[in-house]
């Protein structure tokens, strides 16, 4: 992973591949045309002040996602310049405060667009602790390759053959060495980008390497090194527990279904939140098997698991002062002769039946033994995440996650704290008259219910097995949590961690007192 550094240098002097500066889209208040953003004045001054122009020749524009090279002036160690575009320039320019996202995305694109490199030097505005990680986060998650089954997978020339290795060291120019604040940026941006790209790696993973058995060893093996209880429940044991749906959705597969508990405990800790992750391993749909042209990605329905693990070590790395407990719930739902099917009558963990109508409705039947599991140790509010519904795709796109819960303020809050991180995200509601169409002449509760608002009805579905008086809310991953087009700011093709972020930021909200 890319190493980072905080350096006082200036950027004439380093030595460095190239040195990365900010361009934006000027302000209405001056002319609107390029500005060069605070903390490239070195660089801007050794072009005499006329690197707006230069650049603007070159057909900068400022725009996000935008990336111009030039050749660094004469006297710079570096050879090159990268000029990456931060998008319109705040307001009131005095206040030199750009958004951290935009610093975030700026910096991801650049990380991306030096891959092969071996140091470059980060001139971009730091105005703050703020700005430090957002740009540490940005170069650590943008600098992100997967290429483990590249070449031999162990070679590294044979990888190199196929793609640059990414950036190998970045170092943050304005940020300062001994300063407490920016060190602890700098520490937190890397344990929740580090724990990010593992979950990313997960999601990247084939699914002939990774079952619900290896997913377990390998949430283990993390769990024991970073001091985290963890348990493992496999068949025998979740038959014994009675946990139906799990049970029902792995009865195809011959790799065996899991459910894996993960704790992290602080002795400060006066809160306790639980984050329940969906983990389909691969989803062929089971006996209402999926049609050609959309099975291809299935290997990426564990995102949710993936997020709910990678968030709790992460927590447990920057040592927050709340209990956090996940929950993975392991499967792979395949077709067989032992398959679950449409009509049979699951009894689930909660006790109540559930008469499957549709078998690519699984993963709401795996969170539903877990969320009850949760609800079990009374935890303060209850987190689930899943790539759950195609509904949410078509109603939110490809970038956009739906929040709902069973409590406005809580709603509300998830999604300020996914506002804060740069994870989009959007408020859904969980209108009771859908609740109607699940009703099942036959168990408790159907697991389908009218087409029209899929993923709301999903929604209503999984707080059936929410515990009375606990405040949960359920996050609907499927559009963002794998991008199946080419990368965007720090964003990769292919696994993104959607929703990893979110947690960590909910769970450090907890820990201060203020989240409820």
């Amino acid at each position: 992973m890319t190493a980072l550094t905080l350096s006082t240098a200036a950027a004439p002097g380093l030595r460095a591949d190239a040195i990365v500066i900010g361009v934006a889209k000027g302000a209405a208040s001056t002319s609107g045309g390029l500005v060069v953003a605070p903390g490239a004045e070195a660089v801007d001054k050794a072009y005499d002040g006329k690197l707006a122009g230069v650049l603007e020749t070159l057909g900068a524009s400022g725009a996000e996602g935008e990336v111009t090279k030039l050749p660094a002036p004469a006297g710079f160690k570096a050879p090159l310049v990268v000029a990456v575009g931060l998008g319109a320039e705040p307001e009131d320019p005095k206040d030199g405060a750009y958004d951290g996202e935009a610093l975030r995305k700026a910096a991801g694109v650049a990380a991306r667009a030096l891959a092969g490199s071996k140091k470059a030097a980060f001139a971009l505005p730091l105005g703050d602790a703020g700005d430090v990680g957002a740009v540490a986060e940005g170069v650590l998650l943008g600098a992100y390759a997967f290429d483990a089954y590249k070449g031999n997978g162990n070679n590294a020339q044979d990888k190199k053959k196929n793609g640059k290795a990414p950036l190998a060291e970045a170092a943050l120019l304005g940020g300062k060495p001994r300063d407490k604040e920016h060190k602890a940026a700098i520490e937190r941006a890397t344990a929740v980008s580090e724990e990010l790209n593992r979950a990313r790696d997960l999601i990247n993973t084939p699914p002939n390497d990774l079952n619900p058995e290896s997913f377990a060893a390998i949430v283990s093996a993390a769990a024991k090194e970073h001091g985290i209880k963890v348990q493992v429940l496999d068949e025998k044991a979740l038959t014994k527990g009675g946990y139906g749906g799990i049970l029902g959705v792995g009865s195809g597969s011959a790799a065996g279904p899991r459910l894996v508990k993960l704790t992290y405990t602080s002795s400060k800790a006066a809160k306790h939140l639980a984050f329940v992750g969906k983990g389909i391993t691969y989803d062929s749909g089971g006996i209402s098997l999926k049609p050609a042209g959309h099975n291809e990605t299935m290997k990426c329905d564990m995102s949710g698991a993936a997020a709910v693990f990678a968030a709790v070590v992460a927590a447990a790395r920057i040592g927050l002062d709340v209990n956090v407990t996940g929950w993975l719930a392991l499967a792979e739902n395949m077709p067989s002769g032992s398959a679950v099917r449409p009509g049979d009558v699951l009894r689930m963990y909660s006790g109540k039946t559930v008469e499957v109508l549709n078998t690519d409705a699984e993963g709401r039947l795996v969170l539903a033994d877990a969320l009850w599991a949760a609800s079990q140790e009374k935890p303060d509010a209850i987190v689930d995440v899943a790539t759950l519904t195609g509904a949410m795709v078509l109603a939110l796109g490809n970038r956009t996650f739906g929040v709902m819960a069973n409590d406005d303020a809580f709603r509300s809050a998830i999604v300020e704290a996914a506002e804060e991180v740069g994870e989009a995200s959007w408020p859904m509601p969980l209108p009771e008259h859908l609740r109607k169409g699940m009703d099942s002449p036959t168990a408790d509760i159907a697991n389908m219910g009218e087409r029209m608002g899929g993923g709301l009805v999903a929604g209503l579905f999984l707080r059936e097995f929410v515990g009375e008086g606990i405040t949960w809310g359920h996050l609907d991953i499927a559009g963002p949590a794998f991008n199946e087009g080419g990368p965007f700011g720090y964003t990769p093709k292919g696994g993104t961690g959607s929703a990893v972020r979110t947690l960590v930021r909910l769970a450090e909200l907890t820990a201060s007192g203020d989240l409820g």
